[in-house]
């Protein structure tokens, strides 16, 4: 009889539970000459975690299998992608209907035709949305994107 120790993470797809387990691998050979193995963890006798790994959060069955050592990095991974500090979160708010009539004179008006009205001046971090910490212009003026074109037009109406 051989043992061989190895240590796994694993990694729920479901629910995100992540853990790591270390095992005594037992490899024997039945009477007929067969090689079979037997998993154990912590002494006591477990099925083979590469067959059909449970979570032990959420019961599921859809779970990750990496080598030891991996539950910290991923952990580290996901805390950086869904935990970053340099993004803002923002609140996603009603988008204003445009309308082709003038409430105020009751008459209609042409697509693009101006009333002569000014929309009120925000801030750069007024608008709901992702907003660049690092910087207190928008991304759209630095670059002379779309909204840097977007404000000098509603600038000359």
């Amino acid at each position: 009889m051989q043992i061989v120790h190895e240590a796994y993470s694993f990694a729920c797809m479901r629910c995100g539970y992540a853990w790591e387990q270390a095992y005594e691998i037992e490899h024997h050979t039945d009477a007929k000459g067969e090689p079979f193995i037997i998993y154990t963890a912590g002494g006591e006798r477990v099925p083979s975690p590469l067959s059909n790994p449970t979570c032990h959060n959420c019961d599921g069955h859809v779970v990750r299998i990496m080598r030891e050592g991996k539950v910290g990095s991923v952990l580290g991974m996901l805390d950086q992608l869904y935990h970053d500090r340099r993004i803002a979160p923002g609140i996603a708010g009603p988008v204003p209907a445009t309308h082709d009539h003038d409430h105020a004179s009751g008459t209609r008006r042409r697509a693009g035709q101006h009333t002569g009205r000014r929309l009120p001046q925000t801030g750069p971090h007024d608008a709901p949305g992702p907003v660049s910490v690092g910087s207190a212009e928008p991304a759209g003026e630095r670059s002379g994107g779309l909204l840097a074109r977007l404000r000098r037009m509603l600038g000359r109406s």
